[in-house]
């Protein structure tokens, strides 16, 4: 399976003008993943902009389940190109209906005034942790078979949780999350494709974080979890190929939605990018 590179899933064919297709990968989830909708979107519509505008936001709402063995269509609104920005809407096509809806915004390169108030927090370094994907393959024989087949798919990003999280009997933590990631592939400097494979990354062990103040499995029968909208901004350039710290929280949860934020550092304590989701958080025997 040595040919599966993310470059390739969101490298898109172009079927009509501003019509797009992209191929789909089954990750082993209840459904189409999240991240590949998210990077595929914003693939699309950048393919409909000036080569000199960068996108610097996303914001999307996912409307219905994707078939993770069906490709997904993209049609792309170009709403508006200013002098210096140019949005787009893109919609989200299976079997004749709207999965999902994005609205993006690109932008010309500009100077400006600059602050930044996160900060990075001191966690080990990537080099010193083992990658996730080696501890599946250690319980590969644990994992449903859908799982178990779809390991090799979650292999072109390279996640490092800071803390322990056993993700079938999780014990209950603070709501909050921070995982080193980068790419396997090399990116050549494209600032468009590396943002497209953050958004693809940036749903990875997002919406879990909401669950770990009470100690549930993302693989509990009686949960029913789902993203609602995530939305996305870019504050600098970065080189995903190098390591990114994905600083996550959910600061609230209730109603049967959780909440959460994210910020991506790089490894010299700059801030690159944030995110913001919200979710379905449902336990059936409480429904």
């Amino acid at each position: 399976m040595s040919d599966i590179k993310l470059v390739n899933l969101l490298t898109l064919e172009k079927r009509q003008e501003n019509i797009f297709t992209g191929q789909s990968w089954d990750l082993g989830f209840r459904a189409l993943f999240g991240g590949q909708v998210l990077g595929q979107a914003l693939a699309a519509a950048r393919l409909t902009v000036d080569e000199d505008r960068v996108a610097h936001s996303f914001h999307s709402y996912f409307l219905l389940p994707g078939d993770a063995n069906q490709d997904v269509s993209f049609d792309v609104e170009k709403v508006r190109d200013g002098k210096s920005f140019s949005a787009r809407r893109v919609k989200a096509i299976q079997n004749g209906k709207t999965l999902f809806y994005m609205t993006g915004s690109f932008q010309k390169a500009e100077q400006g005034l600059q602050h930044q108030l996160g900060q990075m927090p001191d966690v080990p370094s990537a080099d010193s942790l083992t990658s996730d994907i080696s501890y599946f393959e250690k319980i590969k024989e644990e994992l449903p078979k859908r799982l178990q087949k779809a390991i090799a798919y979650h292999k072109p990003i390279d996640t490092r949780t800071v803390q322990a999280i056993d993700p079938v009997h999780p014990d209950k933590q603070t709501a909050k999350r921070y995982i080193w990631m980068k790419s396997q592939e090399q990116l050549g400097g494209n600032l468009s494709l590396n943002q497209e494979m953050l958004a693809y990354a940036s749903d990875y062990h997002f919406l879990a974080t909401c669950l770990q103040p009470h100690g549930i499995s993302v693989r509990d029968k009686n949960l029913q979890i789902a993203t609602i909208d995530h939305s996305m901004w870019f504050h600098h350039p970065f080189n995903f190929d190098d390591w990114l710290l994905y600083c996550v929280e959910s600061p609230f949860a209730g109603g049967a939605r959780g909440l959460v934020r994210g910020q991506f550092f790089n490894t010299e304590g700059t801030l690159v990018a944030s995110t913001m989701q919200e979710g379905l958080i449902r336990l059936k025997d409480e429904s």
